[in-house]
């Protein structure tokens, strides 16, 4: 069907009557309100030997006003589809990237039965989410409550998104939030489904993307989600969040990726002659869901998993850098010790049937922590697996234990949020139990 044209204004005054008529006189008023008839004619604006003569000019004006405001309403249905197809282009041509980064990748890792398989079983995962899926990017591009793409750098893909709750009545907690996607898949639009249903218990969230490899190796990334941490600090109040109450969250390579970048900026803080562009203290807690914090653990066991030696020690920096990049190894040097204390509270997430990650190393690096002085727990899911907690969970709807939790300490300081909570609705389901079920079973992670 052809697309339809804004109206035209037409109609236009006669020359005769044109310059008879003042500025004050007009008509249309600035916000588009209707003006009422009867109050026009009952007090008219001019004399009566100024006014219109006959009730057909008078219909003519009436009818340009009317006019005048469906072109309006027709330029804002436009301006709405056009920002739609910007959205839905900018987020095509994110996808076209990480394609091509994606071929680019298997050109490292070669094509052998292990990767063959295991993308034969990401593409059934998706397929039996679908249903999910296709509601989720619904709401990702179509809603109101969704800020797409906002820039916070320089850098290709310094963009973040941000999920603002309907409610407006006062200052929200906001959760600056790192995806996960083995430091190669990564992307914004993943957390989706996490900060619309946060956004529902009144709390901003910000999906913050990043570089990934092989478009850049893991002192990109931290230096990406740093920045993007930065704006949200800088920025968030400007979208009705509160700069005092923001938390710091990453899920799988994304928590590691937010891990390091919380103990650099602690490192920065406690040395000298740094520049710094946000504080610590500025993040009441960080929350690691499905991390891994010790790189030394790791190498071998992803290996055996498909991710090669050589590509993990690609992606960081080499066997050099393995100490700079393991948050449980940093933390236990005394020469950062001033560093650590600077270190907010921090809650470790993490699913015993987790073999993509091991539980072990959220249990070690909260014991880690709470050697050197910090504030942390582990708080363990029995049997749930590496995508149980983030997708299969929030896609089953009801109540689940791991977002109750979250929304419980991000509510802690909040009797009447807490209030709220306990009365909310239940998450509507998104997928059949019967595919969640067999999606659990394929799953590649």
């Amino acid at each position: 069907m052809p697309s339809k044209q804004p109206l035209p204004i037409s109609n236009p005054p006669s020359p005769s009557l044109s310059p008879s008529l003042p500025p004050s006189t007009m008509l249309f008023n600035s916000t588009n309100l209707p003006i009422d008839e009867k109050t026009i004619e009952a007090n008219p604006f001019l004399p009566r030997s100024l006014s219109l003569s006959s009730s057909s000019d008078e219909s003519i004006l009436f009818s340009r006003r009317r006019r005048f405001g469906s072109h309006n309403s027709l330029c804002a249905f436009s301006n709405r589809r056009q920002t739609f197809r910007q959205d839905v282009g900018r987020a095509a041509s994110d996808t076209y990237l990480i394609t091509r980064l994606t071929f680019k990748l298997l050109r490292y890792l070669g094509v052998g039965y292990r990767w063959i398989t295991k993308f034969l079983a990401l593409g059934c995962y998706a397929f039996l989410l679908i249903p999910g899926f296709f509601q989720v990017g619904y709401y990702y591009f179509c809603s109101s409550q969704v800020r797409r793409g906002i820039v916070y750098g320089d850098q290709p893909r310094n963009r973040l998104d941000l999920y603002l709750p309907k409610n407006c009545d006062g200052p929200k907690p906001v959760v600056a939030f790192i995806t996960g996607g083995a430091w190669i898949i990564g992307y914004k639009a993943w957390g989706s489904l996490l900060g619309q249903q946060l956004s529902e218990r009144d709390i901003i969230v910000a999906c913050i993307d990043y570089r990934n490899f092989p478009q850049g190796t893991i002192s990109d990334m931290v230096k990406d989600a740093s920045q993007g941490i930065s704006f949200v600090c800088k920025n968030i109040a400007e979208y009705g969040g509160d700069p005092n109450r923001i938390y710091l969250m990453g899920q799988s390579a994304g928590a590691h990726i937010a891990a390091c970048a919380l103990l650099e900026q602690a490192i920065k803080e406690a040395g000298e002659g740094d520049n710094i562009s946000w504080s610590v203290s500025q993040i009441k807690a960080y929350f690691g869901l499905s991390g891994g914090y010790n790189l030394f653990n790791l190498v071998d066991h992803f290996h055996n998993r498909g991710l090669y030696r050589s590509i993990f020690l690609s992606i960081m920096e080499g066997e050099e850098s393995l100490k700079r990049y393991s948050p449980e190894v940093m933390v236990q040097e005394p020469n950062i010790k001033t560093a650590v204390s600077l270190l907010p509270s921090i809650v470790l997430f993490h699913g015993t049937g987790d073999y993509s990650i091991p539980a072990d190393e959220s249990k070690k690096f909260a014991d880690s922590l709470q050697g050197v002085g910090v504030k942390a727990e582990a708080v363990l899911y029995e049997g749930k697996t590496h995508t149980d907690l983030f997708l299969q969970d929030p896609m089953r709807g009801g109540m689940d234990d791991l977002f109750e939790d979250l929304v419980a300490l991000i509510h802690a300081d909040d009797s009447e949020a807490l209030a709220k909570d306990a009365v909310a609705l239940p998450r509507k389901r998104l997928v059949p139990e019967i595919m969640l079920k067999l999606a659990r079973k394929v799953s590649p992670f």
